[in-house]
């Protein structure tokens, strides 16, 4: 750090010493103005960054009213939908832009200016006041006369006590400026780069943003040129219909009324009568009359229901009125009532009187089939509803967002309600409206990453973590104790900060959450431990398995030797567990893996893995909930652990310190480890016997979970306490997919290395390959069972 005034020099108190005093209060002043400016310009740019967004918000609600105005028109609505949503989320970040800037400008300089300063100011105080002391003692001293002794030894007791407290003082006040001007570097590139990666992080949320709203936008771009000729030729169209109909001769032109018995909406004839009204003063109102299911009904409006004049047209009749002023009457009788009527000219009266009579006849003829017709009626619907449209099946290659809605809940966002959600929280396993999918980015993504149901790709070991959770079982763990402290939930359309102080209560501060009791945690565990235990011995009461051409194991059955033994019935197990009803977690098809190959009773296996047994823990706690949960292949019980507090890494020191990934491996789930490793679970932590998870899932044969580790960055190279690595293991144990991929996983990384710092992903072969391992571990494990027999004198 380079010195702005030297402590030596402060204590000559030289001319020099005071010009550069002169020169540093003078530029602190000038700073202290130039930041004063800085922050009241920051504080106008907030204010009008907020009226803007006010602004935006209130046309952004214009467009979605626009938008369910247009509802008839799908295009439009679907459209103006999409853009306010994207606009909306804009306007979010430009919240978060402004709440940045106020943070790192406003109140970072603001926290400068008042307290660093600040102590300038009164350590410059300080010394200008015994600047001043000494400037007198000297006088004092200099004017002491020679005779009078008393007075010289006290002017000399004065200065030097002036003396020293200048030293003292001036020292302080070096010390002061030369802090400041340190702090005053480091405090200003701070706020500005602060300020400046707000800007960064803005520029890439809205450049991916409408990354995503790109393809819709090219896609209206083609439907609008379509339109756009669609709207000419159209326009064409009906200039031309609106010239021909222009030279009709309407002189003698009068309504054309036709009796329809079939028509399609049931209405045999409708237009326009007077009705006379039944008061005293039989005052005549025009109305809409229709014929319909043999009864005459006229509405004033539309919209307005009908109202019937005539029931059964069978007990009426219809006649001339001549004996009344108005002209064009008719009447209809019936045992009841009569009703007057006018219509607008002698033609429409005989239209009208013809098709009552028409309508009377219909009536009397279709008295006998009315019984038939009904039940026709009947069965018809009843085919339509039932048969007539084969109920929704979901297809083999439907999209990630027709999976995920159909877990129960999902359907709707988790957080606030809003129908048809299209983000979802991997890590959390729920979907989300964009509002709300916008406030889980900004958690960041240690709690909460967020993925785009229609726009992103989808893995299917993520697909399937979606799958086995969804709101209704994450609602019930974060949001277990809401009715009891009486929180409200966001409901659709409320004010953003309302839903951001909600979803932070819910996720970050976990205000919902219901902690067991000691009791509660221990049958938890205790439950979880048990249920492994049945899920790894259930396979023994299922039928087996058809012979393999070489001599397997049966399942369930583990080879051990004198030295170590290894328990293979894990595999085997699990494959046919995946057809049993009583647990729904385990008919997933990640849950099958390669059953367990025969080895040489005589000789040990390559690698032993340490077989799982349930003992009693000396403490009980959420890491041991997430410990057992793992391995019974549990997902809300391990969603619920975490919720509780327990640490994704968490170790077991009681047995070999293994972490929930590793029992994960041994459960033999991959939607499992998927869900750990997206919970921040690391790849890389060892056991006691320097064991990663992937040197777990080598020695299980697990293919499909050695093919996710080495995607998300395990170190093949890391050896155990023998030395082995997971190279060495697959090979001992004849693996020869898991070889394979180790092998490929290798050479990628070299090439990369080749390649230089700035390569991409490697081999686009390596790519495909680990690609089709991954569907396969997840949708037809049974192609990876190509064990091959183990020889022990092969080298």
């Amino acid at each position: 750090m380079k010195i702005t005034v030297e402590f030596e020099e402060c204590l000559k108190d030289s001319p020099r010493f005071r010009a550069t005093i002169e020169e540093v209060e003078g530029d602190v002043c000038e700073l202290e103005s130039k930041l004063d400016k800085l922050v009241k310009l920051c504080i106008g740019m907030i204010d009008a960054g907020k009226a803007y967004n006010a602004a935006n918000r209130q046309f952004v609600n214009g467009i979605r009213e626009l938008a369910q105005q247009s509802t008839k028109d799908e295009v439009i609505e679907s459209s103006l939908t999409k853009f306010a949503e994207s606009l909306q989320e804009m306007i979010n970040y430009h919240t978060i832009l402004f709440d940045q800037a106020q943070r790192s400008i406003k109140i970072q300089l603001q926290t400068f200016i008042k307290d660093d300063l600040r102590k300038f100011k009164e350590a410059k105080k300080q010394f200008d006041k015994v600047s001043e002391e000494k400037e007198a003692a000297l006088i004092k001293n200099a004017q002491a006369p020679r005779n009078k002794q008393h007075e010289v030894e006290e002017a000399t007791n004065i200065l030097t006590a002036t003396r020293k407290c200048f030293r003292h003082i001036v020292l302080d006040y070096v010390l002061q400026i030369n802090v400041l001007q340190s702090k005053r570097r480091s405090e200003i590139l701070k706020s500005m780069l602060s300020f400046m990666y707000a800007h960064l992080t803005f520029f890439h949320q809205g450049y991916d943003l409408f990354s995503e709203l790109q393809p819709l936008m090219k896609q209206l771009g083609g439907q609008l040129d379509q339109l756009v000729v669609d709207a000419a030729k159209e326009k064409r169209d009906m200039e031309q219909k609106h010239s021909t109909i222009q030279q009709k001769d309407f002189s003698n032109d009068d309504t054309k009324l036709e009796y329809n018995v079939d028509a399609e909406n049931g209405i045999a004839m409708e237009g326009y009568l007077f009705k006379r009204a039944s008061n005293a003063f039989k005052t005549w109102n025009r109305r809409w009359f229709s014929i319909q299911n043999n009864q005459l009904v006229y509405q004033k409006k539309f919209k307005d229901n009908p109202t019937v004049v005539v029931e059964d047209l069978r007990l009426c009749t219809v006649k001339h009125c001549e004996d009344v002023e108005r002209r064009f009457c008719f009447e209809v009788v019936s045992p009841t009532k009569s009703c007057m009527m006018q219509a607008d000219s002698e033609k429409l009266r005989q239209a009208w009187i013809k098709a009552v009579q028409n309508s009377i006849a219909t009536a009397f003829r279709d008295k006998g089939d009315e019984g038939e017709l009904d039940r026709k009626s009947s069965t018809s619907t009843g085919s339509l509803d039932s048969g007539g449209e084969p109920k929704e099946r979901p297809l083999k290659g439907e999209s990630a967002l027709q999976k995920v809605l159909v877990i129960p809940g999902n359907t709707c966002c988790c957080d606030c309600g809003q129908p048809d959600p299209r983000w979802a929280s991997i890590n959390l396993g729920i979907t989300l409206c964009i509002q709300c999918s916008g406030i889980h980015r900004s958690l960041g993504v240690h709690f909460s990453k967020v993925r785009s149901l229609t726009l992103d790709t989808w893995e299917p070991e993520l697909l399937k973590l979606m799958c086995e959770l969804g709101n209704g079982a994450i609602n019930q763990i974060y949001e277990a104790r809401r009715e009891e402290l009486a929180a409200r939930k966001p409901q659709p359309g409320d004010p953003r900060h309302e839903v951001e102080a909600y979803i932070k209560a819910k996720y970050v501060d976990r205000r919902f959450v219901r902690l067991p009791s000691d009791e509660e945690l221990r049958n938890k565990v205790v439950s979880l431990s048990k249920q492994e235990k049945r899920l790894s011995s259930s396979s023994e009461h299922l039928p087996p398995r058809p012979p393999p051409p070489t001599p397997k194991l049966r399942a369930g059955q583990a080879v051990k030797s004198a030295d170590s033994g290894i328990q293979n019935s894990a595999d085997g197990s699990r494959e046919m567990l995946a057809n049993t009803p009583s647990n729904n977690s385990l008919t997933d098809a990640d849950a099958a893996e390669p059953p367990a190959m025969a080895m040489p009773a005589t000789l040990p296996p390559p690698s032993p893995c340490k077989e799982m047994v349930f003992y009693e823990p000396k403490e009980y706690s959420s890491g041991l909930q997430l410990y057992w949960a793992a391995c019974a292949r549990s997902l809300p019980d391990m969603s619920e652990a975490l919720a509780h507090g327990a640490e994704v890494n968490w170790v077991n020191t009681e047995d070999d310190k293994r972490t929930p990934l590793i029992m994960a491996v041994h459960g033999g789930s991959l939607v499992t480890c998927e869900f750990l490793l997206q919970n921040a679970g690391n790849v890389n932590q060892q056991d006691a016997q320097g064991r990663a998870p992937l040197h777990h899932a080598t020695l299980l044969g697990h293919t499909g979970q050695v093919c996710l580790f080495l995607k998300r960055g395990a170190n093949q190279n890391a050896a155990d306490i023998d030395e082995k690595t997971p190279l060495t293991i697959a090979v001992e144990a004849a693996n020869a997919d898991i070889v394979t991929l180790l092998r490929l996983a290798k050479m990628n990384e070299e090439m990369r290395e080749a390649e230089g710092p700035y390569s991409q992903s490697g081999d686009a072969t390596y790519q495909d390959i680990f690609q089709d391992f991954t569907h396969m571990a997840s949708n037809d494990p049974d192609k990876l069972n190509r064990y091959q027999q183990y020889d022990p004198q092969k080298p």
